[in-house]
């Protein structure tokens, strides 16, 4: 299991666009890939349940991988997180 705590670099925060990419990435791996924000736990498979947890630009989620590709997963998603999803 790999925790690690990332920040939200995009002034927007997690809006359609960025949840859209991060479910995509995250339904390529077999593991289980979790978001926590504000004491919740989202699965990042669930793009309702991203949408909905209202993650704002600069806040600070941490992100929980658990599973066969986990390391793959967790450096992926590093990346997202480092380049502000693009915007």
């Amino acid at each position: 299991m790999l925790k690690e705590q990332m920040v939200v670099k995009n002034s927007t925060g997690l809006h359609a666009r960025p949840v859209t990419t991060l479910v995509k990435l995250a339904g390529r791996y077999k593991s289980n890939i979790e978001l926590i924000y504000n004491d919740k736990t989202i699965k990042m498979k669930s793009m309702m349940g991203l949408l909905g947890a209202g993650v704002k630009g600069g806040s600070t989620v941490e992100i929980v991988c658990d599973g066969e590709d986990e390391q793959a997963a967790m450096d992926e998603i590093r990346e997202l997180f480092a380049t502000g999803f693009g915007e």
